[in-house]
């Protein structure tokens, strides 16, 4: 199918909206519920319904428990802490995308996957833009929550590697399975570290008095960003080409920033808005397509059991040295659990 429908158009748009409101809807959660059991909750509520519809990808434990770790527990723990010490809700969900451009650079180190020309030209670009903001935070506010979230970003991109590697994403709706299985490390680790890191007291209280907020934020993030907008995500993306799909994702920090203008009156910093321009200049950059290379092959139907939950994919060209021609483009699926995503 060539050009988008207007429905199917409008419904990149609304994930894009959930996706980018996310960000909003953590930071409102954490003014009541530590960040740590915050995250062991949240993922209870994704992942126990899920995991009995959901079959287990045949991957080793260790592979699922080794992508859990960075892709979910590592990179919401982080997020979660850089949004409780004072990252701006906006702001992280452009900061974050950085992760796209991290991934480029760890597969090139890792798995000797020689990057093209526009990703080189994007992650330098971007990474121009990550210093620009590092510079303009640290006129206005402490940098610390800036590098917390830098690591959770490059978490997720560990991650993303780690899925690439293990070769989980080949199967129709293999992306799912990983997702919803690799999940099921975040809430006990993340559980214990609460009680070890926020303290049993302030755990018990969260618990015992829950406020309406939690709630909410709990809902919104585990039901709306990821049940919902995940489930819209993998539909277009059997309908259409991935590179057709892929580039509303973008639209995520826009909606992230101007959410967290409205419920919390964050403006940017001139430089941080600068920056925060270029990083998403280069993000566009490395995962543009030239023109006339290969084309993209249109994402495998899924079941509406397997649409329930998974990750958005961005295309990524990667040139490995020891391939053919023919075989000179891969993607790269870069499996955010429930951000962008948050």
């Amino acid at each position: 199918m060539g050009v988008m429908r207007r429905r199917d158009s409008a419904l990149a748009v609304l994930v894009a909206l959930l996706w980018g409101t996310n960000f909003v809807a953590i930071r409102t959660g954490l003014d009541s519920v530590p960040p740590l059991l915050f995250l062991a909750v949240r993922f209870v509520v994704v992942c126990v319904p899920a995991v009995f519809l959901v079959r287990r990808p045949g991957l080793p434990w260790r592979d699922l428990a080794l992508i859990g770790v960075f892709t979910s527990l590592g990179q919401f723990a982080l997020l979660y802490l850089a949004l409780h010490l004072g990252m701006p809700p906006g702001l992280s969900s452009l900061v974050l995308q950085a992760q796209v451009l991290l991934t480029v650079v760890i597969a090139a180190v890792w798995l000797r996957e020689r990057p093209s020309a526009l990703q080189r030209a994007g992650v330098a670009l971007g990474g121009a833009g990550l210093l620009t903001i590092a510079v303009g935070r640290g006129l206005s506010a402490p940098v610390l929550p800036l590098v917390v979230l830098v690591l959770a970003a490059v978490s997720w991109a560990v991650g993303n590697v780690l899925t690439r590697r293990a070769g989980a994403l080949t199967a129709p709706g293999a992306g799912l399975g990983v997702t919803v299985w690799s999940g099921l490390v975040v809430p006990v680790p993340a559980l214990a570290l609460s009680l070890v890191v926020e303290g049993p007291a302030a755990v018990g209280a969260a618990l015992t008095h829950v406020h309406w907020q939690a709630v909410a934020s709990t809902a919104y993030t585990a039901w709306l960003s990821s049940l919902v907008g995940y489930g819209i995500w993998n539909t277009l993306l059997a309908r259409y080409p991935v590179a057709k799909v892929t580039p509303f994702a973008m639209l995520v920090p826009v909606f992230g920033m101007a959410a967290a203008a409205v419920a919390f009156g964050e403006r940017p910093h001139a430089l941080e808005l600068v920056g925060g321009l270029v990083l998403l200049a280069g993000v566009g950059v490395a995962v543009s397509r030239r023109r006339g290379g290969t084309p993209e092959p249109v994402a495998p139907a899924a079941s509406p059991a397997e649409q329930a939950i998974t990750s958005p994919v961005v295309a990524v060209d990667v040139e490995p040295a020891t391939r053919s021609a023919r075989e000179a483009t891969d993607l790269v699926e870069l499996a955010p659990t429930p951000s962008g995503r948050a």
